[in-house]
């Protein structure tokens, strides 16, 4: 855990050095392109179930949050995850960045904050998160900006399957395994496998 901690706060201030440019870019179109925040901030469930604020770059619409409900029946994932491939709160410019993963930049600071780390389970919105049975496993180690998940299909795959590669991850984790799904990560975010 030392190693895999120090390997993420270099990691992570790397990548906010080197991504700086592209995030200031980001920020631009964002904030020119629809009313509302740069940021949209989430409380999700950490290490031990601990909640803490996740941010992401916004790609929806200001008030979408409060929209959710209309939507549910709409919902194209089984589990406890809400998913709609063509959700129509997400704005032009948050396509794009949903479709690189761009808008995930901002928890780099998450990670060098000690909330997250570059690798491990997805956290999911406390209201999401499904925290019931062997799932529950997810918690015990800290969630991660990239996963099994994300090399794996994202939001294509079934909730079952989600559960059953986070819980592998826990049960098997290592730096080894670790530095494989990062290296695994850059093509699965370039070919934007599974992504919305």
């Amino acid at each position: 855990m030392v190693i895999k901690r120090l390997v993420d706060i270099v990691g992570s201030l790397a990548l906010l050095l080197l991504a700086a440019p592209l995030s200031c870019v980001i920020c631009l179109a964002v904030a020119t392109t629809s009313p509302g925040g740069v940021l949209f901030r989430q409380t999700r469930a950490g290490l031990d179930g601990r909640p803490f604020t996740m941010l992401k770059f916004r790609t929806m619409h200001a008030g979408a949050e409060t929209e959710r409900s209309e939507l549910t029946a709409r919902n194209e994932t089984n589990g406890h995850l809400f998913k709609l491939r063509d959700d129509p709160r997400v704005t032009r410019v948050g396509r794009l960045l949903r479709r690189l993963s761009l808008d995930e930049l901002p928890q780099l600071v998450n990670v060098l904050r000690g909330e997250m780390s570059l690798v491990g389970p997805r956290p999911l919105p406390l209201a999401d998160s499904g925290y019931t049975g062997r799932a529950r496993a997810r918690l015990s180690v800290p969630p991660g900006l990239t996963g099994l998940w994300q090399i794996s299909g994202r939001s294509a795959l079934p909730w079952e399957e989600m559960v059953r590669l986070d819980l592998h991850y826990v049960e098997h984790r290592s730096i080894g395994m670790d530095l494989a799904i990062l290296v695994r990560t850059v093509p699965a975010v370039l070919t934007a496998r599974g992504a919305h």
